[in-house]
């Protein structure tokens, strides 16, 4: 479909007619003259600001125990300024971060299979390590896919190697070189993991940590 206006984003081409135009051309061309808003249209959505998250994502309210009942020691945040806990992923074909040229900014797609999970995750590149395969990674709204289509790159399936982030304690501190279970923020399972704690630094900010070799508990 042709961009008049509109910036990067351009209707689907559905031309389902909730907008009021007949079809998504004519869309446009009232958007350009000013009749139509983006948000008219039923399937525009506002682009997340990966670098300024909502603060309600931020506030999430979590509670001590998992969906089994289960508890854990500790709720791992993002960074300040960042999304999500950064994921580090390896994707059960190694060779496909370079054989897909995946770089820093990429949408990945995939399923943690390796640890059970039963749920696609939409992946947004920081470094791709072409020597090891390693990507690491903020976990992003489903959303942010949809939008880019055929840009996403599907890795189909990968091991999750570790989080790092920042730390809550609940029952007890991230401890170094001690396997413990923890809850990554914005987990849709709501299941706590277990990883071995490698790295603890206090900062200004709270328990920046690292977490590896993780499962599913």
């Amino acid at each position: 479909m042709k961009n008049t206006d509109t910036g990067e984003w351009v209707p689907p081409g559905k031309n389902c007619g909730a907008c009021g135009a007949s079809t998504c051309e004519e869309f446009v061309l009232m958007l350009a003259g000013g009749k139509k808003e983006k948000p008219d249209c039923p399937f525009y959505r506002e682009s997340p600001d990966l670098n300024n998250p909502p603060e309600s994502i931020l506030t999430a309210n979590y509670g001590v125990r998992d969906i089994h009942g289960d508890p854990f020691d500790f709720i791992l945040h993002p960074l300040p300024g960042e999304p999500s806990a950064r994921k580090i992923v390896l994707p059960f074909r190694p060779d496909m971060t370079e054989k897909l040229e995946i770089k820093k900014g990429d949408l990945v797609l995939g399923r943690p299979t390796g640890a059970g999970c039963p749920v696609q995750h939409v992946l947004s590149v920081i470094e791709a390590d072409y020597l090891t395969g390693l990507l690491t990674c903020h976990v992003v709204s489903p959303l942010l896919a949809r939008e880019k289509g055929d840009e996403v790159k599907s890795i189909s399936a990968y091991h999750i190697i570790g989080f790092e982030g920042v730390a809550q304690t609940i029952n007890k501190e991230p401890e170094f070189g001690r396997r413990q279970k923890f809850l990554p923020g914005f987990c849709m399972m709501n299941l706590a993991h277990t990883g071995v704690v490698n790295m603890v630094f206090e900062n200004s900010y709270g328990i920046h940590t690292r977490v590896e070799d993780i499962r599913i508990w």
